[in-house]
């Protein structure tokens, strides 16, 4: 398991490798590009319900993986989740449901998150 160090909290949140290599991506991404977000996850077995950080390029953060080697990633699934830290609701993973396949390839079980239309300002009469 991976271990996500955040802030000055000195308890790691633990994801499966993969899931949060893909999760470090997206946040280096747009920490990069200055923009914050929040990240929640449900299926904590050390917490009920679910929890959520706001990422933040000015606070602490440290990924720290398992395997020396870097984990292959899926592009059509990291589009999905860059998608889905782009929405107000930010980046939301379910660990109950993250799977890898036999060839290592990511996906979960849950329903694949649909495609959003922007949404367009309406004036006043």
């Amino acid at each position: 398991m991976a271990k996500l160090f955040y802030g000055t909290d000195v308890s790691p949140v633990t994801f499966p490798d993969r899931l949060l290599a893909y999760v470090k991506v997206i946040t280096a991404t747009k920490l990069r590009r200055n923009e914050s977000f929040t990240l929640t996850w449900t299926g904590d077995p050390d917490t009920a319900g679910r929890s959520a950080i706001w990422m933040h390029p000015s606070i602490p953060l440290r990924f720290a993986f398992d395997s020396a080697e870097p984990e292959k990633l899926v592009s059509e699934y990291l589009r999905t989740l860059a998608d889905q830290a782009n929405a107000s609701s930010g980046l939301v993973v379910d660990l109950r449901t993250w799977e890898d396949d036999e060839n290592g390839v990511a996906r979960t079980t849950a329903p694949q998150i649909a495609a959003r239309r922007p949404v367009r300002a309406v004036r006043a009469a």
